[in-house]
């Protein structure tokens, strides 16, 4: 499984906004964008004007970079997005919001996307009942992503539940079953990323 392996921080301080990768720990003194909020390497602190490809590329980064995805697994979602009927920069969103490691972070399993995807991938969902361990196995609608009866018991998966998340209006969670409800399709209003999708998609349709 192809995963970025770098220092996370480095991210959100070139993308200059935290981008929330680390979970709590983005809400402390401990935060490196907080305590260097300038982009990292010798000529991370001089201001250029961007160009306007510079303002794509950067937005393109800063959705790969949310949502924990590679390159060219990104331009496979894009290249499905433009398939798809309606407006592609929405299609793309949805499509990397319904990715099952996403899922499991909106419902509250995990501080960050990158520890969603972590549980995910040592087994402790089920979808319908069924183990699932593929972090972009892509959910539809009436779905149900549950917690292992093994993985309940858990001190870790107690504390998620008696901290319960604010849930966008595409998911329902029923916390006494441990489970959670795709209830449609996400739009583009439920979804709360700082990306400029449009930008992607005139990036990738230069």
């Amino acid at each position: 499984m192809a995963r970025y392996t770098g220092a996370v921080c480095r991210l959100c301080r070139r993308e200059g906004m935290k981008l929330n990768l680390k979970g709590d720990r983005c809400f402390t003194d401990k935060c490196a964008f907080a305590r260097r909020g300038y982009a990292p390497g010798q000529h991370g602190q001089s201001k250029k004007k961007m160009s306007n490809y510079g303002l794509q590329l950067r937005e393109k980064q800063k959705a790969k970079r949310i949502y924990g995805v590679l390159e060219s697994q990104f331009r496979r979602y894009y290249e499905k997005a433009d398939k798809l009927r309606g407006i592609t920069g929405e299609n793309l969103l949805r499509l990397l919001e319904v990715r099952l490691d996403n899922v499991v972070y909106r419902l509250g399993y995990g501080n960050s996307r990158s520890e969603a995807r972590q549980l995910v991938t040592h087994g402790h969902f089920l979808v319908n009942g069924k183990k699932v361990d593929i972090p972009s196995y892509s959910l539809t609608a009436n779905e149900v992503v549950s917690v292992s009866e093994k993985s309940r018991a858990t001190e870790k998966f107690k504390v998620f539940i008696e901290n319960p998340k604010t849930l966008p209006n595409w998911l329902e969670a029923n916390s006494e079953k441990f489970e959670g409800k795709v209830l449609a399709q996400p739009n583009r209003e439920d979804i709360d990323v700082p990306v400029n999708e449009t930008l992607i998609v005139e990036l990738y349709s230069r």
